[in-house]
């Protein structure tokens, strides 16, 4: 496998090549990023059912009250 090294910067949150350089769409590419610590970012997922049948103990119910109601 070859390599090619072409420097860039991050500017808004992409990755901006110093030189002009063009590369096929959907192009795979490695990147080095030297002397930055890296802050890992905190991952909150949905939760999921363990057993999908169960999907149906889970459903909202709707109850409105009448206009009339006191606060």
């Amino acid at each position: 496998m070859g390599a090619t090294t072409i420097e860039g910067i991050i500017e808004n949150g992409q990755i901006r090549l110093l030189a002009t350089v063009r590369l096929p769409e959907r192009t795979r590419v490695y990147v080095v990023i030297p002397d930055v610590e890296i802050q890992p970012v905190a991952y909150i997922g949905s939760p999921g059912l363990m057993h999908p049948k169960q999907a149906a103990d889970f459903q909202k119910e709707v109850i409105e009250e009448p206009s009339d109601a006191d606060l």
